[in-house]
């Protein structure tokens, strides 16, 4: 017997209607808080922050690349770190498909992670990722941008992410969330849990005019949760994102015992 409530197909249809008004309504609501996005004041930015690329050194108004707006996915890749955040790793999945459009429309794409270039590169390499990645090593930009904090900050409880001083066991409270996650988080990034919370994950946008840039947004925390392409497909899904603890790994990591820098329980055990 199926454990889920079951009807017909005329019982069906009415649950389903009712859904589709509610469904509109937040779709009319997303377009409002899209509309009020935009209309966010910018703030000039007048500090001077340095990236490793590919090509160079680059400026900030460097990485607008001629497009007059740019976006930043803040990569939790700290310096310490042997691996990409696996959960930052699965929102990177979907910028490969996404920059080409945006180029289009005027936006340039990238991810800024603080760890040096050389460990971005091989990691980039083992994921086939094609979108522009800068190393911010050298400046405060993930700092100033509050994703990521001091040792100090995080013993005193003084650091700010989303706006507020939050629990930085930051999947604490989640289904199958909590300390032990966090570890095994940690362990798969190649590092510890006190310097895995150090780096935050997040996402900035930036506009360049006449010369000069402006911050325009940042979100972090839930507000990611619209840039991962999984979750997306999962919400609609029977069953929806069926969380039990770390259920997910990188995309290459499926069906296989993860390498030796973290072990991980296979999200079909």
């Amino acid at each position: 017997m199926p454990t889920h409530t079951t009807g017909t197909r005329e019982r069906w249809l009415e649950a389903r209607l009712r859904l589709l008004t509610a469904e509109k309504d937040l779709t009319r609501r997303s377009d409002e808080l899209a509309q009020q996005r935009q209309e966010l004041p910018w703030v000039l930015i007048d500090k001077q922050y340095q990236f490793d690329t590919d090509e160079g050194q680059a400026s900030l108004p460097d990485l607008f690349k001629g497009s007059s707006q740019l976006m930043v996915y803040h990569l939790m890749f700290g310096p310490e770190f042997t691996a990409a955040c696996p959960s930052c790793s699965s929102i990177a999945d979907g910028l490969n498909a996404v920059q080409v459009h945006l180029a289009n429309h005027d936006v340039m794409l990238w991810a800024v992670s603080r760890a040096p270039l050389t460990k971005l590169l091989t990691y980039e390499q083992r994921m086939g990722w094609t979108f522009p990645w800068a190393s911010s090593a050298d400046s405060d930009f993930n700092q100033d941008f509050g994703v990521t904090f001091t040792e100090q900050q995080i013993r005193e409880g003084t650091a700010e992410h989303n706006y507020h001083k939050p629990d930085l066991e930051w999947r604490k409270g989640q289904e199958g969330g909590g300390p032990e996650v966090e570890d095994e988080f940690a362990a798969m990034s190649g590092t510890d849990t006190v310097t895995y919370h150090r780096e935050r994950p997040g996402m900035s946008t930036f506009v360049l005019e006449n010369g000069i840039v402006y911050h325009a947004y940042s979100t972090y925390e839930r507000g990611v949760d619209g840039l991962w392409g999984m979750y997306q497909w999962l919400d609609r899904a029977p069953l929806g994102r069926n969380e039990k603890g770390l259920w997910f790994r990188r995309h290459d990591e499926y069906n296989r015992d993860l390498p030796n820098n973290g072990a991980s329980k296979s999200c079909c055990d």
